[in-house]
């Protein structure tokens, strides 16, 4: 691990994309060590930041530095120390899963013993043991979650960036997912997850970004940015201009008397 403080420093980063700006000149101080929340609501440009931070994406503009080391003048540096587990998760679906790990682990050249060493451990605590010579298309969305998340933690990174990790997981895998990160960070790694949950959040971060319309709205540890509210929820509702809201105010009718009747024939149809 480094002896840097900052794990994560982006400075005036822009995407756009046609004439719709995702991400708008945003500024992140992301701390070593932390269990870090990206939060904010679905379009706010989370997945495009995090995408332009772990190198999947180039920025139009601004630049991002990672374990020291500058994402697009230094890309393999970057991507040695990080680990990467992106929404919409592609993984070679007609290997096994310790197959996965096995080609992964090499790819990133660590010699085979090591690699099948870590994979057994891994399949272990992931609770994939029993399904590690499945192949990888017959998993279900939690298993696929925990062996993308065992793929991004094998060569040991110090920062692991999780774009809705829990997103259509089972609270069984959740647990254990949510325990390895636990003791991940413990270790002195540093988490970065995006989430639109914020009970999650809160439940498992000490320092959070709040994101909304491609800006970053409020920075910092968890209580600071909570304030004097009763939770990170309604912080956030505040932070992005939705508290108080009435989202049902012109539906009138939902779940009043039964309108006109319709004839289910459909238009133009006689009597």
């Amino acid at each position: 691990m480094t002896g840097d403080t900052t794990a994560v420093r982006v400075h005036d980063l822009w995407k756009s994309f046609g004439g719709q700006t995702a991400v708008a000149g945003i500024e992140l101080a992301l701390p070593a060590g932390r269990f870090i929340g990206l939060v904010g609501p679905n379009g706010a440009g989370k997945t495009t930041t995090l995408s332009m931070i772990t190198g999947l994406l180039r920025p139009d503009r601004g630049t991002v530095h990672v374990a020291g080391r500058d994402v697009w003048s230094d890309p393999a540096g970057v991507k040695a120390r990080i680990g990467v587990l992106p929404e919409g998760l592609r993984l070679f679906e007609r290997l096994s899963g310790q197959e996965l790990l096995a080609y992964t682990g090499r790819l990133r050249g660590l010699p085979g013993t090591e690699v099948d060493k870590r994979a057994a451990q891994l399949l272990d605590v992931l609770d994939l043991a029993s399904a590690q010579h499945k192949l990888v298309v017959d998993y279900s969305t939690g298993m696929r979650k925990k062996i993308g998340l065992a793929a991004a933690l094998l060569h040991n990174p110090e920062v692991l960036f999780l774009d809705e990790p829990f997103e259509g997981v089972d609270p069984v895998s959740a647990q254990t997912i949510r325990g390895v990160l636990e003791r991940y960070t413990r270790s002195g790694a540093t988490v970065v997850f995006s989430s639109h949950v914020m009970e999650l959040v809160e439940s498992l971060c000490d320092w959070v970004a709040v994101m909304a319309a491609g800006r970053i709205r409020a920075q910092g540890p968890l209580a600071d940015v909570r304030g004097d509210a009763a939770s990170l929820q309604e912080a956030f509702l505040e932070l992005v201009g939705a508290r108080g809201r009435d989202a049902g105010g012109s539906l009138d009718w939902l779940g009043g008397p039964a309108g006109p009747a319709v004839d289910e024939r459909g238009p133009g149809a006689s009597a």
